[in-house]
């Protein structure tokens, strides 16, 4: 995408698909499971990656999204105070924190079928 500038500083200097994978590390680090990474480039104008992960409750879920806020600030946070699902937009990456019931229900993963998935490996520490 072409709003590189609106990164902020951190994730700046890193390519999307590298900002993904960190910030996946960072929700793999606080316990947050079922991690999918979507290469949305060429099909979607919003965004070029979407992180998807679930958490085990609201509780966990506002501390995913607490580590990642605290590593990088997002330019627009949505879900914070219920917690059943936050989603943290960093522009080219947006990250969609969910519960189970809440992440099947709405079934990103159906809607973006056609997206390429990177599931996330673990070993990438």
């Amino acid at each position: 995408m072409s709003k590189k500038s609106s990164k902020t500083a951190a994730l700046k200097a890193l390519p999307e698909k590298e900002v993904a994978e960190h910030l996946a590390r960072i929700i793999d680090e606080k316990k947050g499971y079922d991690i999918l990474i979507f290469d949305l480039r060429g099909i979607s104008p919003i965004t070029d990656y979407f992180v998807i992960c679930t958490g085990l409750s609201d509780v966990h879920n506002r501390n995913i999204a607490g580590a990642l806020i605290d590593h990088e600030k997002p330019y627009h946070a949505e879900g914070l105070e219920a917690g059943n699902w936050v989603l943290l937009d960093f522009v080219d990456v947006i990250v969609h924190i969910f519960l189970e019931d809440i992440r099947d229900f709405y079934g990103l993963e159906r809607l973006w079928g056609d997206a390429p998935r990177i599931e996330y490996s673990y070993d990438q520490k």
